[in-house]
């Protein structure tokens, strides 16, 4: 793959980020360099057995640490940055999992206050044959075993928000940052809105699966070697973070209530699909009310995270979303795996 350049990061242990935004790039790329990553997982790997509590062995807010920032020449507000994930590795053979206090869709919070006590708080180690391309979970409580099939993610990519802010990389919103969704597989290429001049793009928060909705507040996290290829689509605004299938459009909302985020996701992709096919807003509107697919992403976050998404074979057969972009990346990445 020689007309791209490829950068391998794997960062030390005091050179990971904790916020998009307010973070010094750690390498300037050029749109269309391949990045070989290595993140940790939202322990910082302090995680490791059983006896590794949460509560004890982390230090809030120093959670999600990111790999980057990357600082993409040419990127100005306005233009859109295209993440191509290749491919997503685990790069250990186990996971962790946990409940923590105050955390979590099923138990008070800050805020949700209740005169409840916190649900306990409990590690799971999950076994990760990845080989078999299995995530073994072994109940705590009996005998119970059961292997589910792997789908690595990553839950956290996103660049730096807009009007100077800068934000946790456990808060999702315009940026990206913490979606946590499922649909940000190997394969996908996910759409990012420039807000920044240089983008300052980063990830992390790898998970082995998750499932949607991430209940419990934590999926089986674990440690990535992660594959991107970064492009930049020029004078392309993008409101919201967009992804991208060999079968799909899917708009992402994040906010309180939930139901808010369901709505920003839904008008993205009207709006997405009208601007792209040439449908009116009201016909796209109507086509999407009957044909959408609206899986929940997180609803335990600082801001909860939905997703629409709809089959391209259902749309209007007009010019590809972004210019094709997905479609070039996917044949890069294929020339990149040789």
């Amino acid at each position: 793959m020689s007309e791209r350049e490829v950068l391998s990061v794997t960062p030390g242990t005091d050179e990971y980020v904790w916020t998009f935004g307010g973070a010094a790039p750690v390498a300037r790329i050029r749109p269309g360099t391949v990045l070989e990553v290595f993140t940790e997982d939202c322990f910082a790997g302090r995680v490791r057995g059983t006896g590794d509590l949460v509560s004890e062995v982390c230090d809030f807010p120093f959670l999600n640490p990111q790999t980057g920032p990357f600082y993409v020449e040419g990127a100005e507000p306005g233009d859109t940055l295209a993440v191509h994930f290749v491919s997503i590795e685990p790069a250990r053979d186990w996971g962790a999992s946990s409940t923590v206090p105050l955390f979590g869709a099923l138990t008070s919070t800050h805020t949700t206050a209740t005169l409840q006590p916190a649900l306990p708080e409990r590690v799971w180690i999950w076994d990760l044959d990845r080989d078999r391309r299995i995530c073994r979970f072994s109940a705590a409580d009996s005998d119970h075993t059961v292997e589910l099939p792997m789908d690595p993610m990553h839950g956290t990519v996103g660049v730096a928000p807009a009007n100077l802010e800068v934000r946790s990389a456990l808060v999702p919103d315009a940026h990206g940052g913490n979606m946590d969704t499922p649909e940000m597989r190997a394969g996908v290429t996910c759409f990012l809105g420039v807000n920044v001049e240089g983008a300052l793009f980063s990830l992390g928060d790898g998970h082995a699966r998750q499932g949607e909705g991430e209940t419990c507040g934590v999926a089986v996290e674990t440690a990535m070697n992660s594959v991107v290829i970064v492009d930049l689509i020029k004078g392309a605004a993008t409101p919201w973070p967009r992804l991208e299938s060999d079968s799909h459009l899917m708009s992402t909302g994040s906010a309180r209530p939930l139901e808010d985020a369901f709505r920003i996701a839904q008008l993205d992709l009207v709006q997405w699909v009208s601007g792209a096919s040439g449908m009116s807003e009201l016909d796209a509107y109507q086509l999407l009310s009957q044909a959408v697919e609206s899986p929940l992403a997180n609803v335990c976050d600082v801001n909860y995270t939905s997703v629409a998404k709809v089959r391209k074979s259902w749309l209007p057969a007009t010019s590809p979303a972004y210019g094709g972009a997905h479609a070039r990346l996917r044949e890069a990445a294929a020339r990149y795996r040789g």
